[in-house]
């Protein structure tokens, strides 16, 4: 226990000393920041192991702590404390194979690129096992750099959060939420946290089932055979909503973003003519035509008629 204690009072030490770049604006406060996100991971049994991954809930989580906690005019660039959180000794970024760090990045998708995981110090991650002095070390986060937004963080908390309203919107469940978080136009982070709640959504609805085929295989690894597909690209209208997607398996997710198929205004599949298959395969396209789909459940979460629409006029190979 004795070692336990130990490690808390030198990460105490390092949490409330952390470097800081100092801007315009004062002190960045990102690093802090980031350890928030990270402490309320744990918090909710988000890390099962000493590897942190650049996901959309811990980016969701940064932009959230961000806007509750930082009154100063800085950016919430994810990608900044992630890169130079490494200098405080207890954090370490593993690259992918063949990439590497450098004082160069200046965006998260280029961070996104070059990254597999971070991880912690094995006496940090340890100690952020235990409830007690993980809360010990996110309270001295929060005293020693926003001791004036606190409690409107506490409070918010309490209300479900960023990526609560994030989801309810994408799940059409209240388009009135979209919160000021927002941009008109989503900068990368944003687009990242967005698509990812987005993949993650849409098959959540279909009951991660193909809407056409009726597949439905989870593996035990946690990952399914089914993907979200956007009707309208997101690129053309930024509208990411499950309205506008369908579950597809991976070969009709091709084939539908391809105008081989489309769903017609009663919502049967229809398969374009200017395609040479062989129809007596068991999986051949032309065997589906005219099958009605499997709809989610709840009308919020159908396919909107004016996005199948614009993929009939605009995708499909009549």
């Amino acid at each position: 226990m004795s070692l336990l204690q130990d490690s808390l009072k030198l990460y105490l030490q390092k949490f409330t000393r952390l470097r800081q770049g100092v801007t315009k604006y004062g002190p960045a406060p990102h690093k802090p920041i980031l350890l928030l996100s990270i402490i309320e991971q744990f918090e909710k049994g988000e890390i099962h192991q000493n590897q942190i991954f650049i996901s959309p809930e811990l980016v969701g989580v940064f932009k959230e702590n961000f806007a509750l906690l930082v009154t100063t005019g800085h950016n919430p660039d994810f990608f900044l404390p992630f890169y130079y959180l490494a200098s405080e000794g207890f954090w370490f970024v593993k690259t992918l194979p063949g990439k590497e760090l450098n004082a160069h990045i200046k965006s998260f998708n280029v961070l996104n690129s070059l990254v597999d995981f971070a991880y912690l110090a094995d006496d940090l991650y340890a100690l952020l096992q235990v409830p007690e002095t993980r809360h010990l070390l996110k309270s001295a986060l929060l005293q020693r750099y926003f001791p004036a937004s606190t409690h409107q963080y506490q409070q918010s908390k309490t209300l479900g959060g960023y990526l609560h309203d994030l989801e309810k919107y994408i799940l059409n469940e209240d388009f009135a939420i979209y919160t000021p978080l927002q941009q008109a136009i989503p900068d990368e982070e944003q687009v990242f946290v967005r698509g990812g709640l987005f993949k993650k959504l849409v098959p959540q609805v279909y009951n991660f089932t193909c809407c056409i085929t009726g597949m439905r295989l989870i593996s035990n690894h946690g990952f399914s055979m089914v993907d979200a597909c956007h009707i309208v690209p997101f690129s053309r209208t930024n509208d990411d909503r499950v309205t506008n997607g369908l579950a597809l398996c991976p070969n009709l997710h091709r084939a539908f973003d391809r105008g081989l198929i489309t769903i017609d205004q009663q919502l049967k599949v229809v398969v374009s003519p200017a395609i040479a298959e062989n129809e007596a395969n068991a999986y051949a396209l032309r065997k589906l035509e005219g099958k009605r789909l499997n709809l989610p459940f709840g009308a919020i979460h159908y396919p909107a008629f004016e996005n199948l629409a614009w993929h009939r006029e605009k995708v499909f190979k009549g």
